[in-house]
């Protein structure tokens, strides 16, 4: 199949799913009533819960998916690990404290969203800052700093967790699990991504030398430290965008890219957009899961992307040259 096929492939398959996540919840809709809400000319229920409720949440779901799938693709280049995951350095963890010591204080919806990421962003710096000391960064001491760093993230949401009231245990956990529920804020996800797609693009081909070693590259003048720290604080700003807004939902960022290069497209100007549309595919159809599965009721999407990602993700090990 060509690059071009390919791609065009996956955007077909992006519009079925998001069709499907409009069309499917505890309520079906029909395609009459889903262009109805789209176009702002059906006031019908039907139709204003496609344009109040489902069409946010889908488009919002595509865009995370996009932007962890991303980071993924990124970070496995970073660590040099092709099942390494967007949150192995910690900014989840980061971004999980903050939030939950804001619903704590009883704060929520553009305070929660801003608390999340200003924990992300200061989890990326400081891991940054301890896997940087005396200038010997490298890619194995930044992903061993960010294992211990998300270790002591994981005790403090154990810690609060333990001391909050139990009135707020169910959003926590919730936020904790992933919840697409937070996820209303469409423009600044797809400027984000837009932008994170644009500059992966623009450093697509030193990726490619990359990928052959640090020595290969740096005889064909690239300069690999330089694009190390590029790599490192992309990947933890799209994922601290993607976990402010969502929660923490696992796997995608780890599955979706190495799928990829195991259907044999290793070119990252192939790779990176690709991994971007199967993401949010992947995200939006758990999400539709997520809501179909016991209705009324929902469950968090985290729960759903771990329930597929186990399985894929063992099954990518075994195809794995890595040991």
């Amino acid at each position: 199949m060509t690059n071009k096929a390919f791609l065009s492939l996956l955007l077909l398959f992006s519009v079925i799913s998001i069709l499907l996540s409009l069309m499917l919840g505890s309520t079906s809709i029909s395609l009459s009533s889903i262009w109805g809400g789209i176009s702002q000319t059906d006031t019908s229920t039907s139709a204003m819960i496609v344009s109040e409720l489902r069409l946010p949440r889908t488009l919002s779901g595509f865009a995370i998916g996009a932007l962890l799938a991303l980071a993924g693709a990124l970070m496995q280049v970073l660590v040099r690990n092709p099942l390494a995951d967007p949150y192995i350095l910690g900014v989840s963890g980061g971004a999980s404290v903050a939030a939950l010591l804001a619903i704590v204080a009883g704060l929520g919806g553009l305070w929660l969203t801003g608390s999340a990421f200003i924990g992300a962003l200061l989890a990326m710096l400081l891991v940054f800052g301890l896997a940087h000391q005396q200038g010997s960064w490298t890619s194995t001491r930044l992903l061993l700093t960010g294992v211990v760093i998300a270790a002591g993230w994981g005790a403090l949401i154990s810690f609060i967790l333990a001391t909050s009231p139990e009135s707020d245990l169910r959003g926590m956990l919730f936020w904790l699990m992933g919840d697409m529920g937070y996820a209303q804020h469409i423009w600044p996800l797809f400027i984000i991504l837009i932008t994170g797609l644009l500059i992966s693009f623009a450093i697509a081909r030193h990726l490619n030398v990359l990928s052959f070693g640090e020595k290969t590259a740096h005889s064909l003048g690239v300069h690999s430290r330089k694009l190390y720290y590029q790599l490192y604080l992309l990947a933890s700003l799209l994922t601290a965008t993607a976990v402010a807004q969502s929660g923490s939902i696992g796997f995608v960022g780890l599955v979706v890219p190495h799928l990829i290069r195991l259907t044999g497209f290793t070119d990252h100007r192939i790779l990176l957009p690709a991994s971007a549309l199967s993401g949010g595919i992947l995200l939006v159809l758990a999400d539709t899961l997520a809501r179909t599965l016991i209705a009324p009721q929902q469950l968090p999407v985290g729960v759903v992307t771990a329930l597929i990602g186990v399985p894929m993700f063992l099954y990518l090990l075994s195809r794995s040259a890595v040991k």
